[in-house]
């Protein structure tokens, strides 16, 4: 069954949905409703009647209180969400922190709106205002991410949610009874905790795309009246997946699932970045190709696998992902998964390239000559794999004076142009890291090459540059010009460093580029 994403009305009732409990209790409480305010009264004065004669039990209540702060349940969410940005989950990773610093900022916001006292006769000294539930808010906040969604957006199996589901209401009803058993907060200052948490949770999950559950879908059952069971081929650079048993049965699964048989699994060596496991894998004649690796591994797959007709399927693993980036692509692993298995099939433009040193090759995202060869071919391979894209910025800090050459810019047939640059880009889709749109009007299925000239003559016409590349600015001055052919050949005055995608392919004086007019089939997501 496919999955159609709820439309911008639906996620947005959603919400609405959400946040309606915590708003009809926080009505009923300060409306004094009858029933629910002698409900609270009631069940406070029998458990400080109770609590005076036993000491034993509130003692007991007090270490569980010591224990269940608030800051426990934050703390673990954190815990939680290092392992999973380690893991490469990263959406995950930064809806949890999110998550966490919203219920802290609301909970405390809501005490300060209401100002609601606590319970007289309190059987443990307590600061602050009774409504909500800090305690109980935090415990849901915990129970719900951890305990419900997180497991059913991961995919796990039943008994494992179910192993992790049950402890974790169990905790949010022992940090929620604490609260009431000794006396500092009304059950309706629980019931409002609870509610809040359930707000928070609906309205961060919508936010960053989450849908629990969608993943549980049923095993296709082969009949007589079906065709043979869908193949598919998984090429993989294990040094960027992280724990590749893990990774493969994820894969696997997720295959499965949809009806493929076991998975051709390829991984690429240090002397093949992909290209022999391409061509194992046209030979398995799979319905579909699934890729992880860098953009490097990426490339050499996408060209080995150019006039195939067979689709591809890029999951980000590696440093850039720029491909997966401008094909709009989730960078979060089950995301990505999710959005590819169910995705659609598209036909984008390869770029054959070839140069000086340099075999006639193919890049689906950018290539280049001057200071951004430079670079990438000098960013510490150590920061990239602990920092990500961001060791990028530490060389081009170190290459903010990279001489600039001449060159020789000729599109099609035109007459060629000389420029002094910093840097020639010659791209096929537009947007770098972090959403810079360095060729804004590129589309990977355009038929076109477009290329952009970088040549500001000082370090402090940089800012210049930047913001109108920032701007998308599209006139054309002397610092940064834009160019749009079928066929590009850049001819250097000197020896520089060029790129392939984010590789560095050595110094060189020349490249040639021409495009590849719908030469590669990808799986993409569907449209919202």
């Amino acid at each position: 069954m496919n999955h159609h994403p709820p439309s911008n009305l639906g996620r947005a009732v959603t919400v609405v949905l959400g946040a309606l409990p915590f708003t009809v209790i926080t009505l009923l409480v300060f409306n004094t409703w009858p029933p629910l305010r002698r409900w609270d009264l009631s069940v406070a004065t029998e458990v400080a009647e109770y609590g005076a004669t036993h000491q034993n039990v509130v003692r007991f209540w007090e270490v569980v209180s010591a224990v269940t702060v608030p800051w426990t349940a934050r703390g673990i969410i954190v815990v939680v969400a290092a392992y999973l940005w380690h893991r490469r989950a990263r959406l995950l990773a930064v809806w949890l922190v999110v998550t966490a610093g919203a219920e802290l900022g609301l909970a405390q916001a809501v005490k300060h709106i209401f100002h609601r006292p606590r319970p007289v006769e309190m059987l443990v000294e307590a600061d602050g205002w009774s409504y909500v539930s800090g305690h109980a808010t935090a415990a849901f906040v915990l129970a719900g991410a951890l305990g419900v969604v997180l497991p059913s957006v991961r995919g796990w199996r039943r008994r494992f949610r179910l192993l992790v589901t049950l402890p974790t209401i169990a905790v949010v009803w022992i940090v929620s009874v604490d609260r009431v058993v000794l006396d500092v907060q009304y059950v309706s200052d629980v019931l409002g905790g609870w509610a809040l948490g359930l707000a928070i949770l609906t309205a961060t999950s919508i936010g960053f795309g989450l849908r629990p559950g969608l993943r549980r879908r049923r095993r296709r059952t082969i009949t007589a009246g079906d065709s043979s069971p869908l193949r598919a081929a998984v090429i993989v650079n294990p040094i960027k997946v992280g724990d590749g048993v893990a990774f493969r049965r994820k894969i696997t699964r997720a295959l499965a699932v949809r009806g493929y048989d076991d998975p051709l699994w390829l991984e690429t060596r240090i002397d093949d970045a992909g290209n022999a496991m391409a061509k194992r894998a046209i030979e398995h004649e799979p319905d579909l190709v699934l890729v992880a690796g860098g953009d490097g591994t990426v490339r050499v797959v996408c060209a080995a696998l150019s006039n195939t007709g067979i689709p591809v399927g890029v999951i980000p693993a590696g440093t850039g992902n720029l491909l997966a980036r401008n094909l709009h692509i989730p960078l979060d692993l089950d995301d990505a998964l999710e959005r590819i298995l169910d995705g659609r099939d598209r036909r984008i433009d390869l770029v054959k390239v070839h140069g000086d040193g340099l075999d006639t090759d193919r890049f689906a995202v950018m290539a280049g000559l001057g200071l951004d060869a430079a670079i990438i071919s000098e960013a510490p391979p150590h920061l990239k794999a602990q920092i990500g894209w961001t060791a990028y910025l530490v060389s081009a800090a170190r290459n903010i004076n990279h001489p600039s050459v001449q060159v020789r810019i000729r599109l099609d047939d035109d007459e060629p142009v000389e420029r002094r640059v910093r840097t020639v880009v010659i791209g096929n889709v537009g947007m770098l890291q972090a959403n810079i749109p360095l060729l804004p009007d590129a589309r990977p299925d355009d038929g076109l090459i477009d290329v952009v000239v970088i040549a500001p003559r000082r370090v402090t016409q940089w800012p210049l540059v930047f913001w109108r590349v920032m701007t998308r600015t599209k006139r054309t001055e002397m610092y940064l010009e834009r160019f749009t052919g079928r066929k590009v050949e850049i001819n250097a005055a000197a020896d520089v460093q060029r790129q392939l995608d984010g590789d560095g392919i050595g110094m060189g004086r020349w490249l040639t580029a021409e495009v590849e007019p719908g030469s590669l089939v990808v799986r993409v997501p569907k449209r919202r």
